[in-house]
């Protein structure tokens, strides 16, 4: 290998980097994206001096928007990974363009959601000490959080190879960060799955879903990556890899809807205390009806199959209304597993005023979250200004 392609930059690097576009829509994401990184710092502070006690978290909703957000950017940064995979591991030709460019939005998403993690569980250098040094086999947290370091470390080898046009181990790498980062986003299904003592979310419904909705997201976020990318001005062989894209994310949005109606109907059926009532209030709330399905599911899903898969402009603006219903997703996958009482309605000096458990995110864990997605946004900027991710065969700037 060439001394002088170890690192994979492009020529003329720091020139590109400070390079910025003056566009209307560039300066805007740039001054959103300071702003909220802005207000993540601040709110790093005040957990940081306050603890727990600056979150909504109370010990019957033990787990908030901090998690739910975890849960979002792992998921986006799975499906990246498995849209990348289908390319240049599978060798199908019209996914191989997406290659650098979706590998490094799943480095970016995995370390970004770490990042907000870290700020939930309270001691995160001491949880990676005591994760090596007393490993709980048993547990699904642990396997989450192994598989997860693993899977980081094979995508970030399989981008430097891909840069450096090593495709024998690109595709090495490539695979095994595939293998293991199914059996990560598996896992971290199995996270709810195995939560006996939570009848809506126990059983094997949640490692399958959690594989199908992260392709849907990642197939979201190429549609923005590349909307962005161009302007809305797609080269023929970036529109002809969208239509693909397109007609996949409608096969994937039409088995989602699938698994979403049957596991309501299971959870409603027979009328199961914990399981049925708590189905009835998701199907019933906003965040549900408005945020998942008609945001992250009948939308881009309808404009799909109005347009038979050929209004890519169109499913870029779709994509955001798709991403915003991926978040609550993840948001009532979180609230909704614990909404039900963990003791019974009336026992001695304890008593239950409301039939479900209340929480509402505190503006630190707004600012914690909000915060991360900007700066998810500013670095793939700079990613995207550092490494030449286009493909060899797309235009150049």
């Amino acid at each position: 290998m060439n001394l002088n392609n170890i690192l994979p930059y492009k020529k003329q690097t720091l020139k590109s980097f400070f390079s910025f576009e003056f566009t209307t829509a560039n300066v805007v994401m740039f001054l959103v994206s300071i702003a909220l990184v802005t207000a993540m710092f601040y709110g790093i502070g005040v957990y940081l001096a306050e603890g727990h006690h600056a979150y909504g978290v109370t010990r019957d909703h033990a787990w908030g928007l901090l998690i739910a957000m975890y849960v979002f950017f792992v998921v986006s940064s799975t499906g990246l990974c498995i849209m990348s995979s289908i390319g240049h591991v599978f060798n199908i030709e019209a996914f191989k363009i997406i290659g650098k460019r979706a590998i490094v939005g799943a480095i970016i998403m995995i370390l970004v959601g770490f990042s907000v993690i870290a700020f939930e569980i309270g001691h995160p250098v001491r949880m990676v000490i005591y994760n090596i040094l007393t490993p709980g086999l048993t547990s699904a947290i642990w396997w989450m959080g192994t598989l997860y370091g693993m899977y980081l470390f094979f995508i970030i080898l399989e981008f430097f190879f891909l840069n450096n046009n090593n495709h024998k181990y690109s595709t090495i790498f490539g695979l095994a960060g595939l293998v293991v980062g199914l059996a990560a986003h598996s896992n971290l299904g199995a996270v709810f799955g195995f939560l006996v003592a939570r009848p809506f979310a126990n059983g094997p419904f949640f490692p399958l879903y959690f594989i199908l909705s992260a392709m849907v997201t990642g197939s979201y976020l190429l549609f923005l990556m590349y909307g962005w990318r161009y302007k809305m001005k797609f080269p023929p062989e970036v529109e002809t890899f969208l239509y693909t894209l397109a007609k996949v994310l409608g096969l994937l949005l039409a088995v989602l809807i699938f698994f979403e109606i049957w596991r309501m109907l299971t959870a409603i059926y027979g009328n199961m205390p914990e399981r049925a009532d708590v189905a009835m209030h998701t199907l019933t709330s906003a965040n549900f009806l408005v945020g998942e399905v008609l945001l992250g599911m009948l939308i881009p899903f309808a404009i799909i199959i109005y347009s038979k898969g050929k209004a890519a402009k169109a499913l870029v603006y779709a994509s955001i209304t798709g991403m915003v219903g991926i978040f609550w997703m993840r948001y009532d996958l979180v609230h909704d597993t614990q909404l039900a009482h963990m003791m019974p309605l009336k026992i001695k000096e304890y008593a239950v005023t409301t039939p479900f458990v209340e929480y509402t995110p505190t503006l630190v864990e707004w600012m914690i979250s909000l915060g991360a997605l900007g700066l998810a946004v500013m670095m793939y900027y700079a990613a995207d200004k550092f490494f030449d991710l286009d493909h060899k065969s797309e235009e150049s700037h």
